[in-house]
């Protein structure tokens, strides 16, 4: 499996950043252009998202191999590692599996256990949109608002939708196998306990890492550090740009 992904920076060592369910790595473009100036930053599309192939398997396990094949293509022994919610999950399993590959490993909102159905909305709002019926973005959104009030969760669900040669539309991710094989990804990482440096960002205002979610981030992750970001959600990079950017260079320059 090759990624697609963008860098940023030449001088310093490896960090590799890692989107979430629906992203893409175009979602940490404005802050992997200032962690460049001090590190050789590498943002990826996980497979079924952006422009990365689309796989049947939705493992963390094949996930977590794609992120080491992309690294041993581009000559990384190790690297730094960013991850936000799935991403973070695929993270999470990397440190697990290829403890070696990962000098420190930072972890957006998303704790090492199974979460319950929560996206089931989002997918029936995406699969209700009828790619050969609508004629604009502002059609798929009138669709989208039946299903998900925030305007800012619809604009980035639908930055997902692109524009065929022949002015239809198709999705740039993989929407049907991501939908099916919903299970794998709201499943935990599994695995040997990952010894080295470890920071957990939650968000203040987020339901992802209650305080009863601890033990099991410590079990797996003894060194883990547990930061809140407070006036945050979920979208911790996107609500709180200069907060989060403090915690992990902080993290990343000890």
């Amino acid at each position: 499996m090759k990624l697609r992904f963008d860098h940023y920076g030449e001088a310093g060592f490896p960090l590799i950043i890692l989107h979430g369910l629906f992203g893409s790595a175009s979602n940490f473009r404005s802050l992997a252009k200032l962690y460049g100036e001090k590190y050789s930053v590498y943002c990826l599309d996980l497979r079924n998202h952006g422009e990365s192939p689309h796989d049947d398997d939705t493992s963390y396990g094949a996930m977590a191999m794609d992120v080491i094949e992309f690294m041993d293509d581009h000559n990384l022994p190790a690297a730094y590692i960013i991850g936000h919610s799935m991403g973070g999950k695929v993270a999470m399993q990397m440190a697990l599996n290829y403890p070696d590959r990962i000098e420190k490993l930072i972890v957006g909102d998303i704790a090492p256990v199974t979460y319950p159905p929560n996206h089931v909305t989002v997918f029936d709002g995406l699969n209700a949109i009828d790619l050969k019926e609508i004629t604009s973005r502002g059609d798929a959104e009138n669709v989208l608002k039946e299903y998900i009030s925030e305007p800012g969760v619809r604009l980035f669900l639908l930055s997902n939708l692109a524009r065929k040669k022949d002015q239809g539309f198709y999705w740039r991710m993989n929407l049907p196998v991501l939908d099916a094989h919903y299970t794998d990804i709201a499943a935990a990482p599994a695995g040997v306990p990952y010894e080295k440096e470890t920071l957990f960002i939650r968000g203040e205002h987020s339901e992802y890492i209650p305080e009863s979610f601890y033990p099991a981030i410590h079990e797996l992750f003894p060194q883990a550090r547990i930061e809140t970001l407070e006036g945050a959600g979920h979208w911790l990079h996107a609500e709180k740009p200069q907060e989060f950017t403090k915690l992990v260079m902080d993290f990343l320059e000890e």
